[in-house]
This record gives C-alpha cells, structure tokens and sequence, in this order.
C-alpha cells in the first residue's frame, strides 16, 4: 500500500514511513502506541475520523432508503410484511356492504332480531388487519385454539320523521362452530327517544366478551338493521385477538 501510494501521488518520506508504521499495527491496538510521533499519531487520527464520516454516511443513506421504501409501500396500499405473532384480526365496514348485504339472505338460522349479516368488511387497510386468522365473506376463522376476546361496535343512523321514537336497534356477534348453525355469543339492543323534528339520531352499540374458541369456528356479526352510518371506518369495526390465560 506505501508503495502504491508513492507512485500514484507525491507525500512526505515521514508520511510514507507512517504509513507503513499503521499497516503493521495488529487489529484493535490503540492509537496512542504512535504518540512519539505526533506527525504519524495525527495521520492516523484523520484516516480514523475519514473512516468514520464514510461509515456514518453509508448507514444513514441506507436508513433515508428504507424508510422511503416503507412510506412508498404504505402510501400505495400496501402495508409493510406483519410480524409472525399472536392471531388477531380488525375490521373495517365498508360503504359499499350496506347494498349487498341487503340484498343477501336475510332469515337462514339467523334470529329476526338480527336477522342481517354483515358480509363485507375491510380487512386489510391502515385502519384494519387479520393476522393468523383468515377472513372470507364477513366472516372470521379461527385457525389456532384458544381463549378470545371477540368484539365489535355497530354505528347506526336512523333517520325518522316527526315525534318517530326510532326503531329497536341490535347488535348481534354470532358464532359458528364447525358443521353446526350459528349460536348467538352476545346481543347489544338499544332504543332511542329522539326530540321531535330532529335531524341526528346516531347511536352506537359496541359488545365484547372473552370465549374459548377451537380451530374451524367461525366468528360474523349480525344486525337488526342495515341503517348503519358506513361513512367513518373507525365507528363500526369488528374483530378478535387470542389472550394466553
């Protein structure tokens, strides 16, 4: 390296001679063993310092590019790889579920109380996820055993006319075992007294509960009717998370 360097630019024989001091130097050994000579100490000192400028820019242009990358990604819909972990689920209604879920199967093995299922929800968004569960048609599956906290919160907008006390809303989370019918796991009702001529009229029913729940059970949520706010994503959600208990 010494003699490379001599040919390729002109430098001081003091300079060349520490050089050759630095290229000889076992790996790790301080710097303060080249202190009698302060020429040769403050050569070493700016090839450090060089070193490290170099390293720092490297690790911070890499950091700058990833996190671009992951903005990029996330700015185009499509969210970072999720982390292997515990199963857990969040969904989203969707303003396009009111008119196909009205049109869908309203009786089946469903109660009249709650007679429509919810069949689209947003599952995977900024606002929503499903994680070691698997989701299909409004539906949640379970795919590890285990204890549940199932929730969910429906936002309902009823519009009535004059002194219209407003209709009995219900919330209804249904779950279904494998091969069996749907068995209604919690039920939020509500009835509302609105003031003559009022123009609101929301109401928000939200139920959760903790449930052991085996591997092929399927979790959907039911409503009285279909007079939902589907405006605001985060109002109505439905989902699920596995406690280790």
């Amino acid at each position: 390296f010494p003699s490379q360097l001599k040919s390729q630019a002109p430098g001081s024989t003091e300079e060349l001679r520490c050089l050759q001091v630095l290229n000889q130097q076992p790996e790790g050994s301080s710097l303060e063993k080249l202190s009698s000579s302060q020429g040769c100490l403050k050569l070493a000192s700016t090839i450090k310092a060089y070193v490290a400028t170099v390293t720092e820019n490297i690790i911070h242009r890499s950091a700058v590019k990833e996190a671009w990358r992951s903005y990029y990604n996330t700015s185009e819909g499509q969210l970072p790889p999720k982390i292997a972990g515990k199963p857990s689920a969040h969904l989203t209604l969707r303003p396009q579920s009111l008119a196909q879920d009205g049109r869908s199967q309203r009786s089946g093995n469903l109660s009249q109380s709650c007679r429509h299922a919810i069949t689209h929800w947003g599952h995977s968004s900024l606002l929503s996820h499903v994680q070691n569960m698997t989701y299909r048609a409004g539906r949640l599956r379970v795919e590890q055993p285990g204890k549940y906290y199932v929730y969910s919160q429906i936002y309902f907008r009823y519009r009535g006319a004059g002194r219209d006390s407003g209709p009995q809303l219900v919330q209804c989370i249904q779950w279904q075992p494998a091969h069996s019918p749907p068995v209604l796991l919690l039920k939020g009702v509500g009835t509302k007294c609105w003031a003559p001529e009022a123009d609101y009229g929301l109401h928000a029913l939200y139920q959760g509960g903790l449930f052991e729940l085996k591997a092929g059970d399927e979790l959907f949520v039911s409503v009285s009717s279909l007079a939902i706010d589907s405006t605001d994503a985060a109002a109505s959600y439905f989902g699920a998370f596995r406690l280790d208990l």
